[in-house]
């Protein structure tokens, strides 16, 4: 059974006995948790809950202001959007509402109202665009688009932001900053003991600020959220760039390492939406490398300029290959810019589109291409769902 639709010009009936705008904007940010926008239509200036108005505001400026997109453009990608809109409106169609859309539940079976949820006038409204959801007798809304909330065995990138005292704090674009401890990560000599003075001094030999790492949502503690990295797969990420996207384009997978061999680039797609692209790095198992062969890890950071030619040229990042990373790039910048899902195969599909037809790099980031990949999609899901 579908849901109830509720006529958008009866949401702000909900708030009818608010006297004013400011009213409605601390009843909702206290009472509810809402944050109200300012929408400016033909017959004057709305109210809408922050969620719709950021949802007006999206389209129309990052559409058109950011692209620059002319009349037979903006048609173009209108129609493209609109097919998609429709297509996946057919998905979970009886699971999604919007704002102040009737969630039909039975109260006799004793259901809790969850995030996004709301009773009035005897019946549950939803006050989050999104899909319903249920926990045995917990009825919720999770958002379409929200912040990143972690969970424990998240695949994250960060950046150190500060080292202090056995602890690294990384930017994790989360509300707080999180915490890898020198005890939670295996140490560049790959011997499994306890960590001493000596390996506290020399913390910033391991990572240093600004440096960007690849961790595991280990947990929540009293003082925050935990990170790990114990496995070879994570550590300090070099010779490429990082990317942010909104969290909600990366939904979580099996596989957020991917490694592209004809670029010769490696992909890791943070579940927090900060992605990295970069030169491909073969895994090591420093755990059964001759121990013998390698330098004094506390002195890695000082034998790093008195590097050698051929040192040099080992580490050196091959032309073709930063020409493909930069390819990769904004082949997902493209996608977030339209707001795609960010999977590996949409980016594989959009960077096999530029080079098709011949685009230089910068000229992924023009409104054509963006029109061109938001067609591509629209046929791409219409033909699946042919399937």
């Amino acid at each position: 059974m579908g849901q109830k639709r509720r006529p958008r010009k009866k949401i702000m009936e909900i708030f009818s006995q608010m006297p004013n705008v400011e009213a409605v904007g601390r009843y909702l940010a206290g009472k509810e948790g809402f944050r109200f926008g300012v929408f400016e239509s033909r017959q004057g200036f709305l109210l809408y809950p922050y969620s719709l108005a950021e949802r007006f505001h999206r389209h129309i400026e990052m559409r058109e202001i950011q692209l620059s997109l002319n009349k037979t453009q903006k048609i173009r990608l209108h129609r493209a959007l609109e097919k998609l809109e429709f297509l996946s409106s057919k998905v979970n169609s009886d699971a999604s509402v919007t704002i102040a859309d009737s969630i039909p539940v039975n109260y006799e079976d004793g259901v809790l109202k969850g995030h996004g949820t709301l009773e009035f006038n005897g019946e549950m409204v939803a006050t989050v665009c999104g899909v319903v959801e249920r926990v045995n007798k917990l009825v919720y809304v999770r958002a379409l688009r929200a912040k990143y909330k972690p969970e424990v065995g998240d695949i994250v990138v960060g950046r150190v932001c500060e080292v202090t005292q056995k602890r690294w704090r990384l930017d994790i674009n989360y509300s707080q900053d999180a915490v890898l401890m020198l005890s939670s990560m295996n140490l560049p000599d790959g011997i499994q003991r306890r960590r001493t003075a000596l390996d506290e001094l020399n913390m910033r030999s391991i990572f240093k600020e600004d440096d960007v790492i690849c961790a595991e949502v280990r947990g929540f503690q009293h003082d925050g959220l935990h990170l790990q990295a114990r496995s070879q797969k994570y550590g300090k990420l070099e010779r490429g760039q990082m990317l942010t996207v909104p969290p909600y384009l990366v939904k979580r997978r099996k596989q957020h390492f991917h490694h592209l061999e004809q670029y010769g680039v490696d992909l890791i797609f943070g579940c927090n939406g900060f992605i990295w692209v970069g030169e491909h790095v073969e895994a090591r198992d420093d755990m059964v490398e001759d121990q013998g062969n390698k330098p004094d890890w506390q002195n890695v950071k000082s034998n790093i300029n008195y590097m050698s030619l051929e040192e040099q040229e080992r580490t050196y990042t091959p032309i073709e290959t930063r020409q493909n990373i930069c390819r990769i790039a904004n082949g997902i910048r493209v996608l977030s810019i339209l707001g795609f899902n960010i999977t590996i195969e949409v980016v594989l599909e959009t960077v096999n589109l530029s080079s098709s037809l011949n685009l230089d790099i910068h000229e992924m980031l023009g409104s054509e291409f963006c029109v061109l990949v938001a067609e591509g999609e629209a046929e791409r899901r219409s033909l699946s769902k042919k399937k």
